[in-house]
């Protein structure tokens, strides 16, 4: 997706680690026209696959995937990383690690919200070791509900989650494939 290439170039910033911080358009200061443009996007690529269910991570993934379950017509469900008062007891649950805050997270999703008659579109920001990704998909398959695929915005092909996920038969599709961090510059795949 050339405007979103074009933009973590202008105003995506490396930092040791593999970290490109994107915090000022994509997942603290959020650029809805952007958004909305990527959620055009993940709907063409996946709008005859049936979604009923748009699943993401709180808390960078929520404004991503309400503009493509906005987009698709479609409910958005987040997973929570912490148990609140106001949820049931009856929820699904995984263990995330997550690559950027370095631990693990118990996330938590109601099981009234996704059900056996589901078919599921993943979204999230950043797909790096694939922790989250793989968290939301047994999520989604505790569910009985069906994995239609997953929407990435940056994915950081020289780490193995986006392998590790194609391997496992689910299909990605992610909107901007980093090939290297390197030297602080932010190279892409063609």
């Amino acid at each position: 997706m050339k405007i979103l290439k074009e933009r973590i170039m202008k105003d995506g910033r490396v930092f040791p680690g593999n970290v490109l911080k994107v915090d000022s358009f994509i997942n603290h200061q959020i650029d809805t026209g952007l958004m909305a443009e990527i959620g055009e996007e993940f709907k063409r690529r996946y709008d005859n696959c049936g979604i009923t269910k748009v699943l993401t991570i709180e808390a960078s993934g929520i404004a991503i995937a309400s503009f493509v379950a906005y987009k698709m017509g479609v409910p958005l469900v987040f997973a929570k990383k912490t148990q609140t008062k106001n949820i049931a007891s009856d929820v699904y649950t995984a263990k995330v690690t997550s690559y950027t805050h370095g631990r693990v997270y118990d996330v938590i999703v109601s099981k009234e919200f996704i059900t056996s008659a589901d078919k599921v579109l993943i979204i999230d920001d950043f797909l790096a070791n694939g922790q989250a990704l793989l968290g939301l998909i047994e999520i989604v398959r505790s569910a009985g509900a069906e994995v239609a695929g997953a929407g990435i915005v940056i994915e950081k092909s020289f780490q193995d989650g986006g392998k590790l996920i194609r391997n496992s038969g689910i299909r990605v599709e992610s909107l901007a494939m980093v090939s290297s961090l390197e030297n602080g510059t932010v190279t892409f795949e063609d």
